[in-house]
């Protein structure tokens, strides 16, 4: 059974992303995928799809939907809320790390992100077209959500819709990540800054500035420097999601999914895999701290962070409709129920 959901607006900063587009970086494609997967795999347990469903990553201003056909479960996770307007007139919030299901006519409209990145997931997924094996938007390219577009008013989004209705939720704790510093392993050009400099990157906090986006994000803080002005440069080789480079003036740039494939810039230091998700979250003004790890602890600690996720999948609980607000509180709380 098919569901539908009209875009009745697009808000800001909004697309349509699964895990990634892997295997094309040879033909200048970016990885893309969400910013924080975690949290997108988090939405998607919440609605019972598959952690590399396409769900709508949200950046600043949610979209507002209109549930068009079909009844169609949806789950926010992140720091984010929404207010459900029924199609009989009433209205109540709709907080995150709970499934709510929506009815034709149903709207949904999505608040302020006050952290850093979103996700809002729904029944079976949105079924974009498969781009290069993937849905994720990268809007550099056009490819990817729906017309290589962010989201926008009269795009419509296909996706499952329940077959039967079911007369409970799910719901969760809020994922969470590590605090501390964010963990890196120097290089691969490390040795293109004085060794000063390299200490500096692991011993000073950089702040988070405005020029932040999708393809990355800019430190500013102590200047790094360069062992000599040709040393500001390098053959462009490689770049990945997470590479830290420094350009001739020292600052950082912390590249994410929609990053270059390729670039000139010497990296001092690269994200290890199971802090990726934590660049998501990053705000302006924000003081982030480096810590150099080995290879061995950054294979840990993603093992750590699997761990993790299985114990938080297993976690995953539901609930029914409080009987008395059923019928006299649309805006009701969800209580805990049993088998």
């Amino acid at each position: 059974m098919s569901g539908l959901i009209e875009v009745i607006d697009g808000g800001i900063g909004n697309s349509i992303q699964d895990l990634g587009r892997f295997g094309c970086r040879h033909m200048g494609i970016a990885v893309s995928g969400g910013l924080d997967s975690f949290l997108a795999r988090c939405a998607n347990a919440l609605v019972g799809d598959a952690p590399e469903s396409a769900c709508i990553e949200i950046r600043a201003v949610g979209p507002t939907l209109l549930i068009r056909h079909g009844r169609v479960r949806v789950a926010l996770t992140g720091e984010v809320s929404a207010t459900l307007r029924q199609a009989d007139g009433t209205a109540r919030e709709v907080h995150p790390w709970t499934s709510v299901t929506l009815f034709p006519h149903d709207v949904l409209e999505v608040g302020f992100v006050s952290g850093g990145t979103a996700y809002l997931a729904v029944t079976g997924g949105i079924r974009s077209p498969l781009q290069l094996g993937s849905r994720s938007t990268y809007q550099r390219a056009m490819i990817g959500g729906i017309g290589g577009q962010p989201l926008a008013s009269g795009q419509l989004l296909p996706c499952a819709a329940q077959e039967h209705l079911q007369y409970r939720e799910y719901q969760a704790v809020p994922w969470t990540c590590a605090d501390g510093p964010i963990r890196v392993i120097l290089g691969p050009q490390a040795g293109h800054f004085e060794p000063e400099s390299v200490s500096c990157f692991l011993a000073s906090d950089y702040h988070v500035t405005a020029q932040i986006d999708r393809m990355g994000v800019r430190l500013e803080g102590t200047p790094l420097a360069h062992t000599s002005p040709q040393a500001t440069d390098i053959v462009s080789d490689g770049v990945t999601p997470g590479a830290i480079q420094v350009p001739g003036n020292g600052q950082p740039i912390i590249l994410l999914a929609d990053c270059q494939t390729v670039g000139g810039y010497p990296k001092i230091a690269t994200v290890i895999s199971a802090d990726l998700p934590r660049l998501a979250q990053l705000r302006p003004q924000q003081a982030v701290r480096f810590a150099a790890v080995s290879l061995a602890q950054a294979r840990q600690a993603l093992f750590d962070r699997e761990a993790h996720w299985d114990e938080w999948v297993s976690g995953i609980g539901f609930g029914l409709p409080n009987p008395w607000a059923l019928y006299n509180d649309p805006a009701s709380v969800w209580a805990p129920a049993e088998e």
